[in-house]
């Protein structure tokens, strides 16, 4: 590679790569002077300069005038040990005033004499070195692209191509790079296809040497959280707001929402006409499943309320005509009373309705019924 070729390269590669010129040339003159010193027996008293118009490259070496010549010292520590404290400057890079004037009449202490030491085969060297370097920078830029690509897509949700598989992990497709997804990270009795296109909530993005760690998840409660502000653009536009998201994935999700505008029924309008909109969401939480008698994920739409009692018993649903009163607010708690036949959907399979508000509403949930509340009383 010629003067030529080497500034034809790096101006291409600063075009294509949008890599900072200055970040190239100082890279190649770090690595040429390393490639120096081990090629050529330098001291360490010498730098790299490489014109950035012709490609020319040039070695100096530099001599920093002193009254004396520094050794460096020695001194002991506080245990008695003889400790040796480094020079400023290398001592083969000092040159004592007398000497430095016959060089140079006039030269002062703490100026500097150069002068060019390039070696006649050093274009062998620089070739080799430029080829490295450009390489490593292409490398570098490309990781810090990718990097700055995705960092900022973290709790986010994106759409990727399922290209790999092994024992524990699937690994998505994204173009400029791929993400995790363990399969602890499905949703329970889902399959995923080899080759098909599918959406993934982002938990955690690290920043590795290779480039970023993306790791992925489809059980996580953002994962629901994102295909609601998806499919309603009422979400995004502040027209409905989400007060909080739980799920237990494959089983039951629900989340609070509340309206900006008494106009807007928030139930209705997640709901979607004729069920449309949450019959898409539905879709994307139940779709291909290894157990075909399976009912799949639920989602509950809970109306969000400032008043805990009423708020609370939309978060029992679908279990209805729920009684409510706080027992305790320091520690959050509250009872319940339903009917005898709406116990079985208060509770829920497994209690995961009961779980599941408790969590929605951050307050601990005693079930009863009306039966056992009289019976009570009457003890």
């Amino acid at each position: 590679m010629n003067s030529e070729e080497f500034i034809k390269a790096v101006k291409n590669i600063v075009k294509e790569k949008g890599i900072s010129e200055d970040v190239v040339f100082e890279g190649m003159e770090q690595a040429l002077l390393t490639a120096y010193k081990k090629n050529f027996d330098s001291k360490t008293n010498a730098r790299v300069e490489i014109n950035k118009e012709t490609g020319e490259i040039k070695v100096y070496s530099y001599l920093v005038v002193v009254d004396d010549v520094d050794y460096g010292t020695e001194t002991t520590d506080e245990e008695g040990n003889v400790v040796k404290i480094p020079p400023a400057i290398n001592p083969d890079a000092q040159i004592i005033l007398e000497q430095a004037e016959e060089m140079v009449p006039g030269i002062k202490v703490g100026e500097t004499i150069e002068y060019e030491v390039t070696p006649k085969d050093f274009g062998r060297v620089a070739a080799s070195t430029a080829k490295q370097v450009l390489t490593q920078k292409i490398r570098e830029a490309e990781k810090e692209s990718i990097i700055a690509e995705f960092q900022d897509k973290k709790d986010e949700m994106l759409l990727g191509l399922v290209a790999m598989e092994d024992k524990k992990n699937y690994y998505i497709d994204f173009g400029r790079a791929r993400g995790i997804l363990p399969r602890t990270e499905l949703i329970p009795g889902e399959t995923i296809k080899m080759g098909s296109n599918i959406r993934v909530y982002v938990t955690k993005i690290e920043n590795n040497p290779k480039g970023p760690l993306i790791l992925l998840s489809r059980k996580h409660y953002g994962f629901v959280k994102r295909l609601f502000e998806l499919e309603i653009p009422e979400l995004q536009d502040g027209t409905l707001i989400m007060h909080a998201c739980v799920r237990e994935a494959g089983v039951r999700s629900k989340i609070a929402i509340s309206s900006t505008n008494e106009r807007i029924d928030p139930i209705g309008t997640c709901i979607g006409e004729k069920g449309s909109r949450i019959a898409s969401i539905l879709k994307e939480l139940n779709g291909e499943r290894a157990d075909k008698d399976s009912t799949g994920e639920k989602v509950d739409v809970v109306l969000y309320s400032e008043n805990p009692e009423e708020y609370i018993k939309n978060a029992l649903s679908p279990a209805k005509n729920a009684i409510v009163s706080i027992t305790d607010e320091t520690k959050k708690e509250a009872l319940a009373v339903v009917d005898e036949k709406e116990l079985p959907l208060a509770i829920g399979k497994g209690g995961n309705n009961i779980r599941l508000a408790s969590r929605l509403t951050k307050y601990k949930i005693n079930i009863k019924t009306m039966q056992e509340i009289n019976e009570e009383g009457n003890r």
